[in-house]
């Protein structure tokens, strides 16, 4: 059950068009949406809607809309929990160095990070928080905002569609196709893990 709430085409199908923009929501900005499947949702959604299942403009528009938005609230969140983050004592979970050097981080590499925290699952849902959380200003942050839901709100769908309109019997290799989609999002985070460590 868990496995096919977590699968993009069941999700489309199921959910329609509104559905995938209330998860396109809850992923880039909500604290427990980090585990929704935006990315591979937006491109199975853009496939679909190459098929006629639903329109290309709407899920675009929608998903460019939505991104933005749901980033918007995860700032706000963010914004409004860094204060009190300040104000705690340290303990055995909690480090104030950690929010300082988030802060830090965020006033030297806010800008990419805002871009390119779209196209990797999980940091995408806690970037915005974090931008919050160290105060970036919110004009930068949200012309990056911008950018980035732009590019992968509307840029995923459009793949989707693009693949879906030209290759024929694409249906046959949806699957893997996601698979791999998923797999070249988290390259990034590897990378990160692995060679710098």
């Amino acid at each position: 059950m868990i496995s096919q709430l977590l699968n993009p085409l069941f999700l489309v199908q199921t959910l329609g068009l509104l559905g995938v923009l209330i998860i396109i929501f809850a992923e880039s900005g909500l604290f427990f949406g980090f585990f929704f499947p935006g990315d591979s949702l937006l491109f199975t959604a853009g496939f679909l809607a190459s098929q006629g299942y639903i329109s290309l403009g709407w899920l675009v528009l929608g998903g460019i809309v939505a991104a933005i938005l749901g980033d918007n609230v995860g700032y706000w969140f963010g914004s409004k929990v860094g204060p009190k983050i300040f104000s705690r004592e340290d303990s055995w979970f909690f480090h104030k160095k950690h929010v300082l050097r988030t802060q830090d981080f965020y006033h030297h590499h806010g800008k990419k990070t805002i871009i390119l925290a779209r196209f990797v699952p999980i940091v995408r849902t806690f970037a915005p928080i974090l931008a919050g959380v160290g105060e970036m200003n919110y004009r930068t942050f949200f012309i990056y905002n911008l950018i980035g839901g732009v590019l992968w709100g509307g840029g995923m769908p459009l793949l989707g569609f693009i693949l879906g309109a030209t290759i024929p019997g694409v249906d046959h290799y949806l699957l893997p196709i996601v698979l791999i989609i998923i797999f070249i999002s988290f390259l990034p985070a590897l990378y990160h893990v692995i060679i710098k460590k």
